[in-house]
């Protein structure tokens, strides 16, 4: 396990520590074969949720809204656009947003999912946005999200997420963003 070094080194390093000391591992879950992160103990202690927060903060200081991915997203979003001092926008799955939205749909592996965003109240237009979520598995989901705020014309100034799953390649689909994983898998 390594960390990706974008961002203020030092708290990057110390985060790592803290997702890598208080991730719970569950076996065979959500299904036989996959070995699931549980980030939940990261973000219930204190000191090892504003060490991931500070270290992701720190890859888009220049961010002038933090976009967070349904639903842990959201927590470390909140978290990130607190520090940052700037607004935090939930990209909600489809669905929970009253119309109108801009949607994306995304391919899975089993089929298809979209993402949403408020549709005509928030002008998006040339603002910097980070984008983050807690796992970079496949990047379907993070590379549908930076298509949708691209498509309402907000500028991708970086990308965050706690852990990156290499083996799935999710990062090949990502090039074009700086990309800011905590620990790599």
């Amino acid at each position: 396990m390594s960390a990706q070094r974008i961002g203020d080194t030092r708290l990057v390093e110390e985060a790592a520590v803290a997702v890598a000391e208080h991730t719970r591992w569950v076996d065979d879950f959500p299904t036989a074969g996959v070995r699931f992160a549980d980030l939940t103990p990261v973000f219930a202690d204190g000191p090892s949720f504003s060490a991931v927060i500070a270290a992701l903060a720190s890859a888009a200081p220049d961010a002038e809204l933090v976009a967070g991915i349904d639903a842990r997203g959201f927590l470390l979003g909140g978290g990130i656009a607190r520090t940052l001092e700037v607004g935090v926008l939930a990209v909600r799955k489809a669905g929970k947003l009253p119309p109108p939205v801009q949607t994306c749909e995304y391919s899975l592996e089993y089929g298809t999912a979209a993402i949403e965003i408020p549709g005509d109240w928030m002008a998006l237009q040339g603002s910097k946005v980070l984008v983050v979520d807690d796992v970079l598995a496949t990047g379907g989901t993070l590379a549908a999200t930076v298509e949708l705020l691209e498509r309402v014309g907000a500028e991708v100034v970086g990308i965050t997420v706690v852990t990156e799953i290499e083996a799935l390649g999710g990062r090949t689909r990502l090039q074009k963003y700086p990309l800011t994983s905590l620990m790599r898998i």
